[in-house]
C-alpha cells in the first residue's frame, strides 16, 4: 500500500519525505489555507512559489491540487490552468475534482463526471475526491479517474454524528461498526469507513477496474492498518498518525534495555 502525506505544510512534507517511504502528497484548499496561515506570520507569501516548493520536495511522486470551481466548464478551465502551470515543474501534478460538484441550492450532479472525462481525454491525471459511497467511486472510475479518494474517516464522523455518538477526531472507530442493540449504526448500508474501502476494493477487483483506491481522513494508526487489510491501494495520512504508526511502548522499552545491557 502506498502512503501519501495529507498536508500542505512545507516543514511536515520535508520531514515526511526524509523518511524515504512517502509515495505522494494530497492537498486541499483547507490544508493550503492553514499552511499559509502558519507560515505567513506577518510576511506576504506567494501561493505560486509555495506550491512550487511542495512539488519540488515531492519530485517523482504525485501531488494532488484541488480545483475550487464547481461548474463543468469552469472546473475544466481551472484544472487545465493548474496543470499547465505547475506540472512542468516536476511532472507530478494530479488534479482533484469532487465526484459531485452540487452545492446547497445548486444541483449539478453530472458536471464533475463530465469534467473528469474531458480532462482525462486531455491527459490530465485525476484524483476524484469527496467520495462517501462505493457507487460514487464506481462512477468516478468509469469517468476515467486514476485515483478515487474515499473519505473514510469523515464517514466514521458522519455516522457518529447522525446517531448521537460523541467522539474526538482521533478516536478509533471499529472497522466492523458500532452496534446499538442488535443493529449496527450505519449510513446507507455502510457501517464504517473501513467498510467503505473494503466494498470499493471488492467491486474494483470483481470488474478489474484499473483505478487506485485512496483511503482518506485517516484518524489513527489502527485505522491505517485496517485500510491496508481492506485493500486500499493508497492511504493518505497526517504526520502525527505516521509518527504514531511507527511507535509502540515496548519498542522503546526494549531498545532502552538493550542499550543499558551493552557491555
Amino acid at each position: 500500500m502506498k502512503l501519501f502525506l495529507d498536508s500542505a505544510n512545507l516543514k511536515e512534507i520535508e520531514e515526511a519525505y526524509h523518511t524515504g517511504i512517502i509515495n505522494g502528497v494530497t492537498t486541499n484548499p483547507s490544508l493550503m489555507k492553514q499552511a499559509l496561515a502558519d507560515k505567513k506570520k506577518g510576511k506576504k507569501i506567494d501561493l505560486t512559489d509555495y506550491i512550487q516548493e511542495i512539488l519540488t520536495i515531492a519530485k517523482g511522486t504525485p501531488v494532488s491540487l484541488e480545483v475550487k470551481e464547481t461548474e463543468e466548464k469552469a472546473m475544466v478551465e481551472e484544472a487545465l490552468s493548474l496543470f499547465n502551470q505547475f506540472n512542468p515543474i516536476a511532472n507530478n501534478v494530479y488534479i482533484k475534482i469532487p465526484v459531485n460538484s452540487s452545492l446547497k441550492g445548486k444541483t449539478r450532479p453530472f458536471d464533475s463526471l463530465k469534467a473528469i472525462k474531458t480532462l482525462v481525454q486531455a491527459n490530465v491525471p485525476i484524483n476524484a475526491t469527496l467520495i462517501f459511497t462505493p457507487e460514487q467511486a464506481l462512477m468516478a472510475a468509469k469517468a476515467g479517474a486514476r485515483i478515487v479518494s474515499l473519505f473514510a474517516g469523515r464517514l466514521d464522523d458522519y455516522i457518529r454524528i447522525q446517531h448521537g455518538i460523541g467522539f474526538e477526531k482521533s478516536d478509533y472507530f471499529p472497522a466492523e461498526g458500532i452496534k446499538k442493540g442488535d443493529l449496527h449504526v450505519q449510513d446507507n448500508g455502510l457501517v464504517s469507513g473501513v467498510d467503505l474501502v473494503s466494498k470499493c476494493s471488492h467491486i474494483f477487483r470483481m470488474y478489474n477496474i484499473k483505478c487506485e483506491i485512496l483511503a482518506a481522513s485517516t484518524r489513527n494508526s489502527r485505522q491505517l492498518r485496517e485500510f491496508a487489510l481492506a485493500g486500499a491501494h493508497i492511504a493518505t495520512v497526517p504526520l502525527d498518525v505516521f509518527k504514531a504508526a511507527i511507535s509502540h511502548p515496548k519498542t522503546i522499552e526494549g531498545l532502552t534495555t538493550f542499550l543499558e545491557d551493552v557491555p
